[in-house]
């Protein structure tokens, strides 16, 4: 077939959604392993000597590589035209921008550390969603932000002796996340995955091209090669899992699983880097996850109800 699928044909190829719970549940939390797994790479990648801006390169050139392979068959050239460029250059933009920021903090940082302050993501997106999407936030959700925003102090400890300049990075890294959820949802509907999957890890490896030309370095040993090789493959991996896990099951029952974050980074932490989270960081972490268990608890509800309501006519 010559110019690659037609419309009829790229739409049979389309799944629908399913009622697949366990399973959408199993592919959540192997995501969320392949995320832990690319901040270890990343770590690992650097305190081995190779320099962020490759690591960051490494780690979306991988992911567009894979991305293509797995998506021009199906859907030909149509996946690499968007309907919305300007945003969808400006949510790659966000997403490359928490990638480098947290990268750099984990040179510094436990990894659990940078994961218990990502946690309060549903903190800082339902801020921006009022903001920016003009969404209507209750009394009962503004409190539950506010005791995310305390946890979020309890690990960050700016009071401490201990206190790291880097922290302002991974709290860099998690507004940068947080925008680029919020320009998900502005997408949702207007464009494909693929096109979304390969505008985000080829635009991000295009932009750091010209930068890692100066810094690049190949690794010195032959782990060093196989962590550079998959980093890109557990962004990629990671991504499609969520994806597909979010086609068999609703939301609204996978959002809790990414705090199974919590358990793996800590398990990284101590075998891979030998370093254990400490009273404050575990502290800070639970309320946190209490504040986003809330508030996915009650938007459930909510979503229930509405969905109950008879429409008026």
């Amino acid at each position: 077939m010559v110019g690659g699928p037609t419309v009829e044909t790229r739409m049979s190829v389309l799944k629908p959604k399913e009622d697949r719970p366990g399973l959408g549940l199993l592919l959540m939390a192997m995501a969320v392993l392949g995320f832990t797994c690319i901040d270890t790479s990343a770590k690992w990648l650097m305190l081995s000597g190779l320099a962020v801006v490759q690591v960051v390169f490494l780690r979306y050139l991988g992911h567009f590589i894979l991305s293509l392979v797995v998506f021009l068959p199906t859907e030909g050239a149509e996946a690499l035209r968007s309907k919305s460029p300007k945003l969808q250059m400006a949510r790659s933009a966000c997403l490359l921008g928490s990638t480098a920021l947290n990268f750099v903090a984990l040179q510094f940082l436990p990894i659990t550390v940078t994961t218990a302050i990502m946690f309060s993501m549903p903190v800082t997106v339902t801020v921006l969603s009022v903001l920016l999407l003009g969404e209507t936030v209750g009394l009962r959700r503004v409190l539950a932000v506010l005791v995310g925003f305390c946890g979020v102090l309890v690990v960050v400890q700016p009071w401490g002796v201990d206190f790291h300049p880097a922290i302002f990075l991974s709290l860099g890294a998690l507004c940068c996340a947080s925008l680029y959820f919020v320009m998900t949802r502005m997408l949702a509907g207007k464009e494909s995955n693929a096109t979304s999957q390969i505008w985000s890890s080829g635009l991000a490896a295009l932009c750091m091209l010209p930068l890692v030309i100066h810094h690049w370095q190949w690794p010195d040993s032959t782990v060093g090669w196989v962590v550079m090789g998959l980093i890109g493959t557990f962004g990629f991996g990671a991504h499609a899992a969520a994806t597909v896990a979010h086609r068999l099951a609703d939301a609204s029952l996978l959002a809790p699983m990414n705090y199974l974050q919590l358990i793996s980074a800590s398990a990284a932490g101590v075998l891979v880097f030998g370093t254990w989270p400490t009273m404050w960081t575990l502290a800070g972490a639970l309320i946190i996850v209490g504040s986003g268990l809330y508030i996915w608890r009650r938007e459930r509800r909510l979503g229930r109800e509405a969905r109950q309501t008879p429409p008026v006519r």
